[in-house]
């Protein structure tokens, strides 16, 4: 794109309240384009201040008050949706939900990076449903999803209209936007810190099993749990979240819970495991990657984002999401015939570097395409 002006480029996002996969995304973005405004509904710079630097942009949804929080979606949906960027040359949306839906103009090239079809809506309906997470208004979330649930798939289908081009952060995740949005899209892997992880232990030298993720039901940490308990080896189950305390009355004395580790700490207990247990159904899983990159093989449930990178030079599969499937990948699991420096190699695919010159390529032929047309 020599001898053209610069691109004026926007970044929108659905929220930015915490550090996860989506947020990483965001920061790529933000380095990839510095001076580019960051659009979202709500940002909480005491909880990620990874964007200190940045132009990050919100509007009223900042200001909802606390009593209208269980409306969120639909407002998100409102205000995304008129949210005009159309005096942008290229809007990069990177959403799971409400986010896509910005309106842009006939010059403007939109490429939204698809987290997901919106779980909610789509993928887990009925997980909202059985646990809203509202706490004492989970009965009025419950109703107000049900009530909104046709028209709001309806808008959100609409909504996945909006962009010229769609990005898959996993084949899952491809195969789902063309389930449940009738598009196609293009699979870019979302961007991983391998640089933080460093095999430090030969096998030989590891002990037990390790899992780590925020402590909600679709994680499946309880089979994780309950297998090892019940195989009575060590596993230390790193983070917190909803099912915590749950979690804990499930746990032998095997288990061990640690509920704030440092960024050193969590890579030594990746690189010190004889594997990491990957037992929900996940878009993806960073995660999973950080512990590859540590050197250490995944014993993960055989589908959704894990289908990308185990493979028999990675770890194994469990197929049924049940602790005796679980446990019996576990008994059969052998860490002895990986090695720690070729895990660390393969993991190095889905690196930050690697995020920023594959996405960096379809940006390019998709701006060169339109400005073609």
């Amino acid at each position: 794109m020599a001898n053209q002006k610069p691109l004026k480029v926007a970044i929108v996002c659905d929220w930015l309240l915490g550090i996860g996969g989506a947020e990483r995304v965001v920061l790529e973005l933000h380095k990839m384009y510095p001076d580019a405004p960051i659009y979202t509904s709500q940002y909480d710079p005491k909880k990620i201040s990874w964007f200190a630097d940045a132009d990050v942009r919100t509007g009223w949804l900042q200001k909802l008050p606390k009593s209208l929080k269980k409306f969120l979606p639909v407002l998100r949906a409102f205000y995304f949706s008129r949210l005009d960027l159309s005096e942008y040359d290229l809007v990069l949306s990177s959403s799971g939900a409400e986010a896509k839906s910005v309106k842009t103009g006939p010059n403007t090239t939109h490429i939204c990076y698809c987290h997901s079809p919106t779980h909610y809506y789509w993928i887990r309906y009925d997980e909202y449903m059985k646990n809203p997470g509202f706490g004492a208004f989970n009965p009025l979330a419950r109703a107000g999803l049900w009530l909104l649930i046709k028209p709001m798939k309806r808008w959100d289908r609409n909504a996945a209209k909006s962009p010229d081009v769609m990005i898959a952060n996993s084949t899952h995740t491809q195969n789902m936007i063309k389930k449940h949005y009738k598009r196609d899209s293009t699979v870019v892997f979302p961007p991983v810190d391998t640089t933080r992880f460093k095999p430090t232990g030969k096998p030989a030298t590891r002990h037990g099993f390790v899992i780590a993720g925020r402590q909600a039901p679709y994680k499946r940490v309880d089979l994780a749990i309950e297998a090892c308990t019940q195989l009575r080896v060590p596993l230390i189950v790193i983070g917190n979240g909803p099912e915590h305390k749950r979690l804990e009355k499930l746990a032998g004395r095997n288990v061990t819970f640690l509920t704030n580790v440092s960024d050193a700490e969590m890579v030594n207990h990746f690189s010190t495991a004889l594997g990491f247990i990957f037992p929900g159904m996940e878009d993806f899983g960073i995660v999973a990657i950080e512990a590859l990159a540590a050197g250490t093989p995944l014993i993960a449930y055989k589908k959704g984002g894990s289908l990308d990178f185990v493979t028999p030079k990675t770890g194994v599969f469990f197929e049924k999401q049940t602790v005796k499937s679980l446990v019996a990948a576990l008994e059969s699991f052998n860490p002895g015939r990986y090695d720690p420096a070729e895990l660390n190699a393969m993991a190095q695919q889905f690196s930050n570097a690697s995020f920023t010159r594959t996405l960096r390529a379809v940006i390019d032929a998709s701006v060169n395409e339109s400005n073609a047309a």
